[in-house]
């Protein structure tokens, strides 16, 4: 009896350490492994697009998408709104951040490097800094925003600065796509924070991944053609998977998770481990090679997003 007492004694002790372990040691993994997915997706559209249309390709990244977080949502069981404002606000932020923002991303890679890409929609956290200012009460524009703001604005114009001095209109207009695209993900972000709080979160992802990729599905058919007219080629079937089930289905779930372990703080600072991978990734896979003044503009837009966002525990002062 002594013997069976222990040996329980023991078995719940190891549980218990491993649910620690877990607990601690979870949100991290999350963390890294979603700064490494995230990062790695814009690779993988450099690598489609050279076989693939950007419309067509965003359109059938998020419908494949759809398949594993609507049997998510199922198994979840979770509720639908009954509200209609509610339907309205998915299709408008489905709109904004899918149709519009990825579909300017994908047109927008075609001219410019991966790792340029993913350097100008850091901006993305900024642009929501702007809109919440306006938009969400209680989160106002303090000094130190503002100055992170103007940080990445200067970051923006090195960069703009650069494609203008090379003479390449193509990229100068990839440039602006992205950008753009980081406004329109950012406007949306910032209309679910404040009109859409009490939405699940699963349902608003599946909602606007179907949403926006009816558009996109239809700009792909009138500009680029049947699908099944396309050189769908090994690789672009591979780079088509990771963003469909990694960086989509299954990071919308770590997300989900994350949000809910850690800190908001520190999950608005993924962004520079993606720009981090992003830009590795296209120098050693793609042989990209940034100039200084995309370099320096990419530090600057990391800079004025770690100035922003970190908080320095001192009482803000509101613009």
């Amino acid at each position: 009896m002594l013997e069976l007492a222990s040996g329980n004694r023991s078995r719940t002790r190891v549980l218990h350490e491993l649910k620690v372990l877990v607990v601690v040691t979870g949100p991290v993994i999350a963390w890294l492994s979603l700064g490494l997915i995230w990062g790695g997706t814009w690779l993988f559209i450099k690598i489609g697009l050279a076989d693939v249309p950007p419309f067509t390709f965003a359109a059938i990244r998020f419908l494949l998408a759809a398949v594993p977080l609507l049997l998510f949502v199922r198994v979840r069981g979770t509720p639908l709104p009954r509200k209609k404002s509610d339907w309205v606000l998915t299709v408008i932020t489905g709109l904004l951040g899918f149709s519009v923002g990825y579909g300017l991303v994908f047109w927008g890679e075609q001219h410019i490097p991966a790792g340029l890409t993913a350097i100008l929609f850091t901006t993305y956290p900024l642009f929501g800094m702007v809109f919440a200012h306006f938009m969400v009460p209680g989160e106002p524009i303090t000094l130190r925003r503002l100055a992170g703001v103007m940080l990445g604005i200067g970051g923006v114009a090195l960069i703009f600065g650069e494609q203008l001095t090379l003479g390449s209109s193509a990229a100068v207009l990839g440039s602006v796509a992205v950008v753009v695209s980081a406004a329109c993900a950012a406007l949306s972000s910032v209309l679910i924070k404040a009109r859409g709080g009490h939405l699940d979160p699963a349902f608003l992802a599946v909602g606007q991944i179907l949403v926006g990729a009816v558009p996109l599905l239809a700009a792909g058919l009138l500009l680029e053609g049947s699908p099944l007219s396309l050189r769908w080629t090994p690789m672009a079937l591979v780079s088509l998977g990771y963003l469909a089930f990694f960086g989509s289905s299954l990071a919308f779930v770590l997300w989900y998770w994350l949000i809910r372990a850690i800190k908001v703080t520190t999950a608005q600072l993924l962004p520079f481990v993606n720009t981090l991978v992003a830009v590795v990734l296209g120098a050693v896979v793609l042989d990209e090679e940034l100039g200084w003044r995309a370099l320096a503009g990419g530090f600057a837009i990391l800079l004025g997003l770690g100035v922003a966002l970190v908080p320095n525990g001192r009482r803000r002062h509101v613009v």
